[in-house]
């Protein structure tokens, strides 16, 4: 009996074994596929946009050259008249945008809006900077991207978007992490107007802040996060900058960034375009630019509201009267965290702590307890898993609620499996579960990498976000 059980044990194995490698090469062949299919159409896209730029040209090629006003082409009067017709913009800040230089550092779901709108009014020279490639998860938001930019560095695809809008101005696309060393190089070469911040961490916020005093620029920064945003400018007009208000970071724990957090799409695209707005005051030289200022917006009840921020503070670590920042600093070392929002993966655990996500089909009676967020469970779970949220854990909510379900099951079984979104969660949750439920016969172990990890290893059709 003992070695059938065994041959049966192994036969199991060998099947798993042969899915597993026919799975792996269907993907293979799917991925060359797609790879080929990529190429091809990169191919006919330049192509495109070859034969359009040049059906432009031949179409508005009697505009290019203006006898009738200098400073401008027949074309950009017949573009931007529309702008040129306020009083307050006119002719004047027609031309003062075309001599401009914008810097936009993220092409999230804040620099995309902005990069648009500037680029349709006429920015001389727009450069902008991202490290990321366009996903998936993207799209509700970041509006210059579309689905077949998914997999391509973010500022091409914004690049190609902004060229098409707008081919008669300058776009300096740069594919390389903002940081003290990238930013110092950049600074050397080149100069700019204005600086806007479309980032999403408090890292490169303490960053962008500190080189645009230190080169006596205007910044313009904007957040947006659920359904809640905030816009302000720093370092203008003798208002106060980012330190002035925020001398010491937030202890990391506390930041939300949307991977987490969530947001509705058109609040960051609301805060960008106000950005782009902000960005032309400034290089129009119009009044009401929000220096010493900050303007909030709630989107539930479709409210905007204006509050007054200290003054320059004279004590002020770098824009003081008596500076300690004259150069930069490591950001990511002064914030306690990355300068980025991908999420860092944990190892808080011992080796026997876990399972691999590959080993789940095989224990199909084992209680499976799913720890992310009621609402994110409702988006997509497991067959069979058992949501109770970290956070329930972390307050001890409903704990007698969960010890009866593990003295249920104690008397079948003696693992608990924990998973949740990528596999950090469940390793804190392995941990305190322990701690609390000492006193029952029950084994908690970590499914590795979590649904992620299920989605690439097991079964692709499960959605990540």
């Amino acid at each position: 009996m003992y070695d059938i059980r065994i041959n049966n044990d192994l036969r199991m194995h060998s099947n798993m074994c042969i899915r597993h490698k026919f799975f792996l090469g269907r993907m293979a062949a799917e991925e060359q596929k797609i790879e080929k299919l990529q190429d091809e159409i990169n191919q006919l896209r330049e192509e495109l946009q070859r034969k359009e730029r040049e059906l432009f040209d031949l179409k508005f090629k009697k505009y290019h050259d203006n006898k009738y006003c200098l400073g401008l082409t027949a074309t950009d009067i017949m573009r931007y008249s529309r702008q040129m017709l306020l009083s307050q913009f006119s002719i004047t800040g027609q031309i003062a945008l075309k001599k401009s230089r914008v810097l936009i550092v993220g092409m999230g779901g804040l620099g995309c809006p902005c990069a648009l709108y500037l680029a349709a009014a006429g920015i001389g020279e727009l450069t902008i900077v991202d490290y990321d490639e366009v996903e998936l998860t993207n799209l509700h938001r970041q509006v210059l991207h579309g689905e077949n930019d998914i997999g391509i560095p973010k500022i091409l695809s914004a690049y190609n978007r902004l060229k098409n809008l707008n081919s008669n101005i300058k776009i300096i696309p740069i594919h390389t992490h903002a940081n003290s060393s990238t930013l110092t190089d950049l600074f050397k070469n080149k100069t700019f107007d204005v600086v806007v911040d479309g980032s999403d961490n408090v890292a490169t916020r303490y960053l962008l802040n500190d080189i645009c005093v230190l080169n006596n620029l205007p910044l313009v920064s904007g957040s947006a996060l659920q359904m809640e945003g905030q816009l302000t400018v720093y370092n203008y007009n003798k208002g106060p900058c980012y330190r002035c208000l925020f001398p010491v970071p937030p202890p990391p724990d506390t930041v939300m960034n949307c991977g987490d957090g969530g947001v509705l799409g058109p609040v960051p695209g609301i805060i960008g375009t106000l950005q782009a707005l902000e960005v032309i005051k400034i290089l129009t030289k119009q009044g009401g630019v929000l220096s010493s200022r900050l303007l909030t917006f709630d989107a539930c009840e479709a409210v905007f509201r204006n509050v007054k921020l200290r003054t320059r503070n004279s004590r002020c670590a770098v824009c003081g009267d008596d500076p300690t920042i004259t150069t930069l600093i490591d950001y990511e070392e002064f914030c306690g965290a990355s300068a980025h929002d991908k999420v860092i993966d944990v190892d808080i655990l011992r080796k026997d702590d876990h399972i691999p996500v590959k080993e789940l089909s095989s224990k199909p009676e084992t209680l499976l307890i799913d720890v992310r967020p009621t609402l994110e469970f409702a988006m997509c779970n497991l067959d069979n898993s058992y949501n109770f949220p970290y956070s329930y854990i972390k307050k001890g909510k409903d704990l007698d609620k969960l010890r009866k379900k593990l003295e249920d099951y104690s008397t079948n079984g003696n693992e608990v499996l924990i998973i949740c979104r990528r596999g950090n969660d469940s390793q804190r949750a392995v941990l305190q579960l322990k701690e609390i439920f000492t006193d029952l016969p029950l084994k908690f172990l970590n499914v590795l990498g979590g649904l992620y990890a299920y989605s690439n290893a097991v079964d692709s059709s499960f959605p990540i976000y």
